[in-house]
Formats: structure tokens, sequence, C-alpha cells
């Protein structure tokens, strides 16, 4: 089948790499101009590390793993006040999500074909397929669509409606951005918290680089996605009067190259596919970044559905047995996104540390 993917970040290029392993012909389509790079660093855990050895990238991955060690919460005055285990914040396997995007694209660039720089604009499906209109590319007909694009996935909309029907906010907003080791960590992070605020550092690629987040509780903010400043702005805003290092992160933060801001929210539906549409990744069941299983269910999802789809005598079929697999995985997940999200917001003395189950039974595909 024609396979058209929009998005390609994690769950995109995996989904892609299976479906063209299972003989389909996958072409995404990219908002950004090149492969994606910057973010945080991201973890694989339990049956996600599976599938990595399934399509043989386990070991390059190793090979970028960031060697995180503790991450310590500190006071304003930078006192221990306790330590997270590495693999709390770190899962099994740790690499920059730069580091995943590139990987994931050298293992696709040759049997996928990919539109970057453009989007979809709209879907009309019927029996014959989904007839897809592009904002650059001309249009074109697939057999398939799916959206792997993300909390504000365009094919969502575009296929199921607004945004504001399916994704719950959890009260936090946050910025992520790339500076230089300000903080002389050795690969190694540090937290500050306080009530509706939480600002982390953590050291990256061979401790050059920090990667700090600055989150902070809120109800729904209106601001411009495409306004940098005015960003750096509702952070500053929130942080004012803050502790411990907090001011030198929000000056390196308005020098920094790399900038990210966005809330934190959850996807929640009845149903992942409508016709010859369906969502993988977190435009289907985003289970917030305070889950820390974002990349799992994206990789694992991306598995599942392109395996289904080898195995089922129609999409439909293919797309119901994808669901039935992942729905309790994914508000397992859910659920934890949820707990930690509040203790972001009001932390106790000693965080809560889950020990949730991160294995879903996974069948080999032929």
């Amino acid at each position: 089948m024609r396979i058209l993917i929009s998005g390609g970040s994690v769950a995109g290029p995996a989904l892609a790499y299976w479906l063209h392993r299972h003989g389909h012909r996958p072409t995404i389509v990219e908002r950004a101009p090149v492969v994606r790079g910057g973010g945080a660093a991201i973890d694989f855990r339990g049956s996600a590390l599976q599938v990595l050895e399934w399509m043989g990238l386990l070991e390059e991955m190793r090979g970028h793993e960031t060697g995180m060690t503790a991450m310590t919460l500190v006071d304003d005055a930078g006192a221990t006040i306790a330590t997270l285990p590495a693999t709390a914040i770190s899962g099994d396997l740790e690499v920059l999500k730069s580091d995943v995007t590139a990987i994931l694209y050298e293992a696709t660039r040759d049997t996928t074909e990919y539109l970057f720089d453009d989007t979809i604009t709209a879907l009309d499906q019927d029996g014959s397929g989904v007839h897809v209109t592009f904002e650059r590319s001309r249009p074109r007909t697939f057999d398939l669509v799916i959206g792997a694009d993300g909390l504000h996935s365009t094919v969502r909309r575009l296929a199921f409606g607004p945004e504001s029907q399916y994704v719950r906010h959890l009260g936090i907003y946050g910025a992520l951005c790339t500076t230089p080791n300000i903080l002389g960590l050795d690969r190694a992070g540090l937290m500050y918290n306080t009530a509706g605020r939480n600002a982390l550092a953590f050291a990256a690629r061979d401790n050059a680089e920090l990667r700090v987040g600055l989150s902070f509780g809120a109800d729904h903010l209106d601001y411009d996605r495409r306004d940098r400043r005015q960003q750096e702005e509702l952070v500053a805003k929130h942080f004012a009067g803050a502790g411990w290092e907090v001011p030198r992160l929000l000056e390196a933060m308005r020098e920094a190259e790399e900038f990210f801001f966005d809330s934190s929210g959850q996807v929640v539906m009845d149903s992942w596919s409508t016709g010859r549409v369906a969502l993988v990744g977190d435009a289907a069941h985003c289970a917030a970044p305070t889950s820390g299983r974002g990349t799992s269910q994206a990789l694992i999802g991306a598995y599942v559905l392109a395996g289904e789809l080898a195995e089922a005598p129609d999409h439909t079929t293919a797309f119901a047995a994808y669901e039935r697999q992942l729905r309790d995985y994914v508000e397992r997940n859910q659920r934890h996104g949820r707990t930690a999200a509040r203790w972001f917001l009001q932390p106790p003395t000693e965080p809560p540390v889950e020990v949730a189950e991160d294995v879903v039974a996974l069948k080999q595909y032929a």
C-alpha cells in the first residue's frame, strides 16, 4: 500500500521502517525543512528496547547514550534535598532526541520518500483512498494516512476534529533550551522545585552543554506559538524571585539558539482511527512529558501498527487490533504522567518514584 505518514520525529520514521519491512511504500511529510535537531534527552523503557533490537538499532542507540547519573533535588541555596536514581529519570536507555531522530532518518532515508518543508492542508477519503492536499507539493492519493505529528497533530485536527476535543491540559507550561554548561555538571542533573515551579538542568554532549527545562503551573495561557520573545517573557514572569541558579538559567535561555515552549498535556480519544486515517505516538495518546514514556509508546505503537497492517485482511481490522493491544499500556502510562504532573505543581519533600510496568507483550510479525 501507499501510506502517507505526517511527522518525521520518532513515531513517523519508526513506522516507515516497519512498513517498508512489510512491503509497503511509505512517504513522510515533515513541516521542518530538515531533520529536526535539538530537544531534550529521551528515554527508552521496557519493551521499547526489544523493538530497537528487532530494528537492528539498539547498539547504535547505546553508542549515543547520555551516560547520565543521578538527578539531585536542591533547595534555594543549592543544598541537596533528595536524589533520584538514574533509572527513574533516564529509563533503561537515554539518548538525546536529536541523535534519535538522526539515527531513525538514516535507517529510513533510502526506503522512504521524505517531503520536507511541507504539511497536509486537507484530507478527503473515499472507497479508493485518501485524497491529500499539501501546502507545497501537488495533491496525491494514498491508500492510508497516518498521523504521527505530535500533541498538536494536523492529521488529528483534519480527520477527527478540533484539538480542544482531545487534548487535556495538565496545568503545566514549560520551556526547553540548550546552553553552555554554566553549572559545570558532570553527566548529572540538578532539579529545583518550589510550589508551581520546576527548574532542571542536566549535562549533555560530553558535558559541553546543558539541557535546561523551566516549567511552571498555569491555567490556559493565550500566547503566539511562533513568538519566542513572548514565550520567554512568560517564563521569566512566572520564575520571578525564584532562588537557586534560576536567574542565570533565565539569562542563558534568552541567549540560547535552541528554544522550545509548549504546554504539558495528554491526548485522550475513544478511537485512534477513522476510516483510512489512523494516529500513532503522541498524536493518538500523548502521556505528557512528565510520564517519561512518550518515546517508548511511539516506538512500540509504530511496530504494532505496521505489524497488524501486515497480518490483517484489511486496514479496518488492523486498526482495531492495534488499539486492542496498546490501550491498557497507554492508560497506565497516562496515569503515571498525571501523578508526576501533580508533584511538579505541589512537590513534597521527597519526590515520588513510581515503579510502573513498562512492558507490553509484543508478538513478532512475519
